[in-house]
């Protein structure tokens, strides 16, 4: 029965995107990062990256990282500017304790701007953390 299913909670892992220099462009681009803050390694990690609005939608992106350490931090992919007015979402799923964690992160249309950047947990860089 589904009550009896326990979904553990997603608890200090984040996405964020940070906007950075690219020495080989010579230009300033916007990067997603996700951010394990936690005391547990993350092991075979998921993500499923997709933007979308009302009458647009990008292709579906994954990607894959084996192993996560605690306390560290990986770049998953680069965001392209016109795809920023969209929706983007980002579904992590891992293992932890031979658990499996998933959460859905959202990034709401024009979200992702420099007016909004803030501090973001273990990255010395300004950004913004997802929903």
């Amino acid at each position: 029965m589904k009550k009896d299913i326990e979904i553990p909670q997603v608890k200090d892992v984040y996405v964020a995107a940070v906007r950075e220099f690219n020495e080989d462009f010579q230009g300033e681009e916007w990067n997603i990062y996700l951010i394990n803050d936690s005391d547990i390694d993350l092991e075979m990690v998921l993500i499923v990256s997709k933007g979308y609005g009302k009458k647009r939608e990008t292709s579906v992106m994954r990607h894959k990282i084996e192993r996560l350490p605690s306390k560290n931090f990986a770049k998953i992919e680069f965001i392209q500017d016109e795809v920023l007015a969209l929706n983007n979402e980002f579904r992590i799923s891992y293992f932890s304790n031979s658990r499996m964690f998933d959460k859905k992160f959202t990034f709401p249309g024009n979200s992702i701007r420099e007016s909004a950047l803030g501090e973001i947990p273990l990255i010395p860089k300004q950004g913004i953390l997802a929903k």
